[in-house]
C-alpha cells in the first residue's frame, strides 16, 4: 500500500493488493478524483479514517446492450409508478444515499468531507445524479462520475421498493441511446448481477478507460 503525498500522481494500479487495496491519503481535490477515475481507481473509507483508494481485480461492471429486466420490473415500469430525471436535484440524492441504512454496515462511507467532494465535482459537470419520484416524493436514485464514455456508479438509495432499481434501468437505457461503453459498478454486487452487470478483469476495463 503507497502513501501518496501532495504530489498529484497514483502508483500503478498492478501494484493493489488482492483486495484492490492500492494506497493511502492525498486529498479529495477535483484534480485528484478526476485523475483517479480516469485511472481506474476509487475513494472508499470510513468518516474518521484516512482517505484509502482502491482499484479492484476483477472490476464490476454492466455493458449497456446486456441490461437485464426482470417480467416484475416490467409490469411497474408499464405501470407509470415511478417517473424519473436526471441530474435534477444531485445534493438531495447524495444525502440520501449518505444517511440510507445499509446491512451489515456500521455506518456510511460517504463522509462529509466526500460529499462535499462530490459536490463540487457535480458543480463541474462530472458528477450526475438520477432521481426517482413517486408523485412529488424522492423516493430514490442515484449517482456518479460522467467520464464521457464510461459512467461510474457510486452509490444508490430507495426509500420504497424498486425505486433504485429503477434508477439504474432509467440511467442504462439513457446511456445506452448517447452509446456509452459501459457503467463501472465497482466491486461484485448480487443486486446489480441480477440486473445484468458482469465482473471482467481490472486490465480490460482499464482498456474502456483508454478509448
Amino acid at each position: 500500500m503507497f502513501l501518496l503525498s501532495k504530489d498529484l500522481v497514483f502508483p500503478p494500479v498492478n501494484m493493489a493488493d488482492k483486495n484492490g487495496l492500492l494506497a493511502i491519503g492525498g486529498d479529495l481535490s477535483v484534480e485528484r478524483l478526476l485523475l483517479a477515475y480516469k485511472s481506474g481507481i476509487f475513494p472508499w473509507y470510513n468518516q474518521g479514517e484516512p482517505i484509502v483508494w482502491y482499484s479492484p481485480d476483477p472490476r464490476m461492471v454492466l455493458f449497456p446492450k446486456k441490461l437485464k429486466i426482470s417480467k416484475s420490473m416490467k409490469q411497474i415500469i408499464r405501470k407509470n409508478q415511478f417517473r424519473a430525471t436526471f441530474n435534477q436535484n444531485f445534493s438531495e440524492v447524495i444525502a440520501n444515499c449518505k444517511n440510507s441504512y445499509r446491512e451489515g454496515q456500521g455506518g456510511t462511507w460517504i463522509t462529509d468531507e466526500m460529499e462535499q467532494a462530490y459536490i463540487n465535482l457535480h458543480n463541474l459537470g462530472v458528477a450526475k445524479s438520477v432521481e426517482v419520484w413517486e408523485g412529488n416524493e424522492l423516493v430514490g436514485g442515484l449517482y456518479g462520475i460522467d467520464l464521457g464514455y464510461v459512467f461510474c456508479g457510486e452509490s444508490m438509495f430507495s426509500k420504497v421498493s424498486n425505486a433504485s432499481k429503477f434508477a439504474f434501468i432509467y440511467l442504462v437505457q439513457k446511456l445506452e441511446t448517447a452509446h456509452y461503453t459501459l457503467i463501472d459498478c465497482q466491486v461484485y454486487n448480487a443486486h446489480l448481477d441480477s440486473l445484468g452487470a458482469e465482473e471482467i478483469s481490472r486490465s480490460e476495463f482499464l482498456t474502456y478507460l483508454k478509448k
